[in-house]
């Protein structure tokens, strides 16, 4: 059973827009890495099925910790001259690499991609008995940047690339950003995606500025949740310092994907980037009836699809345009929640 934590902050996250194929198999080793504190991570890798919805891969996640999706983290990977960067993957909040890239990642390798995913910012957060349960994606940014960097330097080195290209999923597009931006990320990423990104944060549907009149109200976000959900409301000190002087830097491509009727990131308008340069993909630009929202962006066949040729736009598309209903999968994400 989850935490009653981690289920009334999901729940609450929900209701008031705060962010948050293959048979089993091991990949071939990867280095030691640390995962005792809220800046470490680890890098799974008992490989796990292929899944097609987020609440699938939620439930394989809870009952086979440590897994990774299919198709990534093989470390003897060699990256092809059609895919000479490998692609790595940074989760969102309080989630981890297996529930958030289940359906993305086996699509990236049967394209050729060398995939890698982590699982940054852990601690323990429930205990079953004697079996103790780690969350990720709760951790400072900036931590979490740092330990994402220590992971791309491990790709490079066990694939012999020269750079990355990086897809961050919400609180993972920050993080990414923040190493390329800020942590000289910029000399080893050629193309950063943030999908569903909490670029200029989110104004909670109108909560966030209540918070702040509340003395103390930070602090309280920040002790109920987590550091990362502070650190993604609108106008906080971290967003601010990320943004400052240039929401991007030369010699990286940078495209965002998002969605109008996020859940997560209210106003849409804060997803995309503002300088120049950078493409801002708007789902119903492309699909006007596919009102997908932030926690369906990475298993939703159509976005997939998008972000396979935001990569490599010769890629062979395999899902059409097609309706999806406003609030698709938000009751089944509210009943994991709270299972």
């Amino acid at each position: 059973m989850a935490g009653v934590k981690r289920s009334v902050g999901l729940t609450f996250s929900v209701a008031v827009a705060l962010l948050i194929g293959a048979p089993p198999a091991i990949s071939a080793a990867a280095p030691s890495l640390p995962s005792s504190s809220a800046d470490a991570m680890d890098v799974p890798l008992d490989i796990g099925p292929g899944q097609a919805t987020r609440s699938v891969a939620t439930a394989y996640a809870h009952a086979h910790p440590g897994s990774a999706p299919a198709g990534s983290n093989d470390f003897g990977c060699a990256p092809s001259a059609a895919h000479p960067r490998p692609v790595v993957l940074a989760h969102g909040t309080d989630t981890e690499a297996y529930a958030d890239w289940a359906a993305l990642s086996p699509a990236l390798a049967a394209d050729g991609y060398c995939v890698f995913a982590l699982n940054y910012g852990g601690v323990i957060k429930e205990q079953d008995g004697d079996v103790a349960h780690e969350t990720y994606g709760v951790g400072d940014i900036v931590g979490s940047a740092s330990a994402f960097g220590s992971f791309v330097d491990q790709v490079l080195t066990a694939t012999g690339a020269d750079k990355v290209d990086v897809i961050g999923y919400s609180q993972g597009a920050t993080v990414t950003r923040y190493y390329v931006n800020k942590m000289g990320g910029d000399a080893y990423v050629d193309h950063w995606v943030g999908l569903a990104s909490p670029t200029y944060g989110g104004v909670m549907f109108g909560l966030v500025p209540i918070v702040r009149a509340i003395p103390g109200g930070e602090d309280f976000v920040e002790d109920v949740f987590s550091r990362a959900v502070r650190e993604q409301m609108q106008g906080s000190d971290m967003l601010n310092a990320l943004n400052d002087g240039g929401d991007t830097v030369t010699g990286v491509r940078y495209t965002t994907i998002g969605s109008t009727v996020d859940e997560m990131i209210q106003p849409s308008s804060n997803i995309a980037l503002r300088d120049a340069g950078a493409e801002n993909i708007v789902l119903q630009d492309l699909c006007p009836s596919n009102l997908t929202g932030h926690f369906r962006m990475p298993y939703d066949p159509y976005v997939i699809d998008v972000i396979r040729t935001v990569l490599d736009p010769d890629a062979e598309r395999h899902a059409t345009c097609s309706a999806v209903p406003l609030g698709t999968d938000i009751p089944q994400v509210v009943i994991d929640a709270n299972s």
